[in-house]
């Protein structure tokens, strides 16, 4: 672990304590007034902030440079993870204490990284230019792919649930409708298929567009890394420590391990590709869950928790999955 990540990670923690210290000295609103800052704070990064970064993300990416051997190799076991907890927590946490969006927050929670805050700089500091390179490029997808599976799912249980609540059953036709409409018209979904299709007609960003987009995206980072901290002061962690310290687990320790046997014995990656996609499956938990939980008003504490220990606890497994990379399959920063 190398200072310049010690360094990002208090960057991080003291982020998120200034947003706690704003929650708890109640500086932007008081719950107790009925005023919830927390939760608009994640409308406003749901609704505005994070559809410009994804629209901008699509708009841009240069879909024939891709490496898609090394994109298979990650987005297999940790889209392969995400489903599988989901079901997991369809099938075993059945009952009224799990809320209907409760399989998918903790699918989410326990496989989406944080690549951004903490990645990039791990990358660019272990791996060098070409390592960054690998890990960009995953990064351009990472969010569009498990956001976008995860939508679907939570859609079709919150309409099974409408559709049971409502007392008259509902045709499975009509059940899929609804879906698809609430999946599409969806401040996650639909700019990125918009920026798919922008691409994909290989039309030009204007340049105010673009400088609005990316003045946009840029406040994603700092308003999340706030709002954990103020959800940790309005929520706490809500007596669900057991299910963050597990969902921390599966992120730092199942993720890496299963792209690691997915990726070095599947897809026959070694050196330094291998070290990147492991490393990425290795990252905390990023910020993203947050906001998704928030969208759905399910499990706020137990993810803003969950985020929390995942941060904190890798410092302690990052050395450990280096070494153990190293150990197995040697790599150079720029070497493939």
């Amino acid at each position: 672990m190398t200072l310049a990540i010690l360094y990002k990670l208090l960057a991080i923690v003291l982020a998120v304590a200034l947003g706690w210290i704003a929650g708890r000295m109640r500086w932007l609103g008081d719950e107790r007034k009925g005023e919830d800052p927390a939760r608009t704070l994640s409308a406003s990064a749901f609704y505005i902030f994070i559809p410009a970064l994804l629209f901008r993300t699509t708009a841009r990416i240069d879909f024939a440079a891709l490496q898609w051997g090394t994109m298979f190799a990650f987005f297999v076991p940790m889209v392969s993870l995400l489903v599988g907890v989901y079901v997991w927590q369809r099938v075993a946490q059945r009952g009224p204490e799990l809320p209907p969006a409760g399989p998918s927050v903790r699918a989410l929670t326990a496989s989406f990284g944080n690549t951004v805050q903490v990645g990039i700089p791990l990358a660019a500091a272990l791996f060098g230019e070409v390592g960054l390179g690998i890990h960009v490029t995953i990064v351009s997808l990472h969010a569009l792919v498990l956001l976008m599976i995860i939508t679907m799912l939570v859609e079709l249980d919150l309409a099974r649930e409408h559709a049971r609540s409502g007392g008259a059953p509902q045709r499975l036709a009509s059940t899929l409708a609804n879906t698809a409409r609430n999946t599409l018209i969806h401040p996650v979904v639909l700019p990125v298929l918009a920026g798919i299709l922008w691409n994909a007609l290989s039309l030009p960003l204007p340049p105010v567009v673009d400088e609005v987009l990316q003045l946009l995206g840029t406040a994603v980072v700092p308003l999340c890394l706030v709002l954990i901290g103020l959800s940790l002061a309005y929520y706490g962690v809500g007596g669900r420590v057991r299910a963050a310290v597990t969902l921390t687990l599966i992120k730092l320790v199942v993720a890496p391990v299963l792209v690691l046997g997915v990726a070095h014995w599947g897809f026959g990656l070694q050196g330094l590709p291998l070290a990147v996609v492991v490393m990425m499956a290795a990252m905390p938990i990023g910020s993203n869950p947050l906001i998704f939980s928030q969208r759905y008003e399910t499990l706020q504490a137990e993810t803003t928790a969950a985020i929390v220990f995942s941060t904190l606890g890798f410092v302690l497994t990052a050395p450990m999955w280096l070494s153990m990379l190293a150990w197995l399959s040697p790599f150079a920063p720029g070497s493939g």
